[in-house]
């Protein structure tokens, strides 16, 4: 019951189950209450072993239902700064992007800034979520280590298949930010393929309504490897 895997699940589910503060995203409020989400825990920070069961989660992921996501929770270690995780996690998915063994979407442009740009992996597009220690505002991309959730583009089609579903699936989650975060919703969330929207942009959320810095590619893989290292020190 000690170790960091059940204190951070603990600590999880306490935000999927809180009805005093509901949790803003209310799919994977859904997700965790339908049984639909699946769990990793990452010790050490193995962007292959990372690949390896991403690829089997997604290879499976319709049969765990319409609200499912992968949750990767990671071992806490000393907090860093925002910038440092933001680096984090896009190095990740630069990584998983050369380990693929896939070809990338037709449907899916391979140029970051585009609006119909998405994360992919295993011929999946994927959004991605990154919450971590340093947000400290905005409550709703807390937690208490580097965290990333994987939810596949499918499952958005299926719950927001229509305009009137869309739009009431919005509002609610707005209407939720408002009171969980100390700061007003971002201006940079929006919808998929939106002209003046941009998928990367929502991934990671700074602490403030600031953009905050560009993404650090262009297009995933094609620089030379950069190491994600185990040992964070503290900022």
């Amino acid at each position: 019951m000690s170790s960091w895997q059940s204190v951070l699940f603990s600590e999880f589910e306490a935000q999927m189950t809180s009805e005093a503060r509901p949790f803003p995203c209310v799919f994977g409020v859904a997700g965790y209450r339908q049984d639909q989400l699946r769990y990793l825990f990452l010790d050490p920070y193995d962007v292959e072993v990372l690949g390896g069961q991403l690829a089997q989660y997604v290879s499976e992921s319709r049969s765990y239902g319409p609200n499912t996501s992968l949750i990767v929770f990671t071992r806490p270690r000393p907090v860093q700064t925002l910038d440092a995780y933001y680096r984090k996690m896009w190095l990740t998915l630069d990584q998983l992007a050369r380990l693929d063994k896939r070809p990338w979407p037709e449907q899916i442009p391979e140029q970051i800034d585009h609006p119909m740009w998405e994360f992919s992996f295993a011929g999946e597009p994927i959004f991605v979520v990154c919450t971590t220690p340093a947000h400290v505002m905005r409550q709703s991309r807390h937690s208490s280590a580097f965290m990333l959730t994987f939810q596949p583009r499918w499952v958005f089609e299926k719950i927001l298949g229509t305009e009137k579903a869309a739009n009431a699936a919005f509002a609610e989650v707005r209407k939720r930010l408002i009171p969980y975060d100390n700061t007003s919703p971002s201006p940079l969330l929006g919808r998929y393929g939106a002209s003046d929207g941009r998928e990367y942009q929502q991934y990671f959320l700074q602490d403030d309504n600031s953009a905050g810095e560009g993404c650090p590619f262009a297009k995933l893989a094609q620089n030379n490897k950069s190491q994600i290292a185990n040992t964070e020190k503290a900022a």
